[in-house]
């Protein structure tokens, strides 16, 4: 079973691109909603986290808002929240790859928006890079409401610049230009996987 590492900075059109990977019936493993379904209510996470930062948790769950107040811009309190909650996503995780495994799946996607910054392509056998062009970038994250200029700065500087992650890439994913041209790619992307002897020009290969 190969594993396949999906990534992108924010803003780039990475949970778009990992939808089109479920609909062409590859099993995706979604950190973010991993580490959701930890905070909810009943999570592993909303005790040990609500411990170490203490008023994040509201109504029983942690306010992801109130924890973000906490660590962003901090490198000690974010180093000392993944350690709580990377073993638990761990856990999770290699239980989904056994699943996918049993079902006979031949290609698991792990959607990791801190693949490289964190050593998760070490875990996988290749790695998909979302991209679009800076403008495309700022215009689509500038429009959530819940974001201002010095949030989006904040974000960047955790992760690795674009175009370091496009040269690290096994595969690039454009999504700038529109949702079908997208799709394209990633079928070409499972075709080259599944059949490298015969990889598709639609698949851009970063290498």
């Amino acid at each position: 079973m190969i594993i396949l590492g999906l990534t992108g900075s924010i803003g780039m059109g990475k949970s778009t691109t990992s939808a089109m990977f479920e609909a062409e019936g590859v099993p995706v493993y979604d950190s973010d909603a991993a580490v959701h379904a930890l905070y909810a209510p009943g999570g592993a996470a909303v005790a040990p986290v609500e411990a170490a930062f203490p008023g994040v948790v509201v109504d029983g769950a942690i306010d992801r808002v109130r924890l973000s107040a906490r660590v962003l811009g901090n490198p000690e309190a974010l180093k000392a929240l993944e350690v709580i909650v990377h073993p638990l996503v761990g856990s999770d995780r290699i239980a989904f790859f056994e699943k996918a495994a049993a079902a006979g799946k031949d290609i698991v996607v792990l959607d990791v928006p801190l693949l490289y910054e964190t050593g998760g392509d070490k875990r996988v056998d290749k790695v998909v890079v979302v991209t679009a062009p800076a403008e495309v970038q700022r215009a689509r994250v500038m429009a959530r409401p819940d974001m201002d200029a010095a949030k989006f700065a904040a974000i960047l500087a955790r992760q690795l610049p674009d175009a370091e992650k496009r040269a690290r890439a096994d595969f690039v994913i454009d999504t700038s230009q529109g949702l079908e041209p997208a799709r394209q790619q990633v079928r070409a992307i499972l075709q080259a996987l599944r059949h490298p002897e015969r990889l598709d020009d639609g698949a851009e290969a970063a290498h």
